[in-house]
């Protein structure tokens, strides 16, 4: 493999988005990683200049390749190695809240479940 390109999996574990290789392929397998805005598969070789989008806890970080590297490396050339564009996440005001249950209360009644599923979007 040239240096001017690295694969997908292999990049997003040598930035430190994923602890282990084998949770970016899986990632990529399960479809939370796009380049240029396309699914992609783990052996997919990344450029300087590609956008990538990775699905983590539910939430988008977008991410542009500056430089192409396959083997892990400190943080301050993973700061170089990377630019994240990823929005800042919403307010914690803004995250509607789900109302908890007092402990030893016991099982919601039929009346609080519905109320329960009307809250969660059910």
């Amino acid at each position: 493999m040239t240096d001017a390109s690295a694969r997908v999996d292999a990049w997003l574990w040598a930035v430190r988005i994923y602890k282990t290789r084998s949770a970016a392929t899986t990632a990529c397998r399960a479809g939370h990683v796009r380049v240029n805005g396309e699914r992609v598969k783990a052996a997919q070789p990344v450029r300087p200049g590609d956008e990538i989008r990775v699905r983590i806890a539910g939430f988008d970080r977008q991410l542009v390749v500056r430089t192409p590297i396959s083997k892990r490396v400190g943080a301050a050339v993973v700061a170089t190695a990377m630019e994240d564009r990823t929005p800042p996440p919403p307010p914690r005001e803004e995250v509607a809240a789900v109302p908890v249950r007092d402990r030893g209360t016991g099982r919601p009644t039929k009346r609080e479940r519905r109320d329960i599923d009307k809250l969660r979007g059910y």
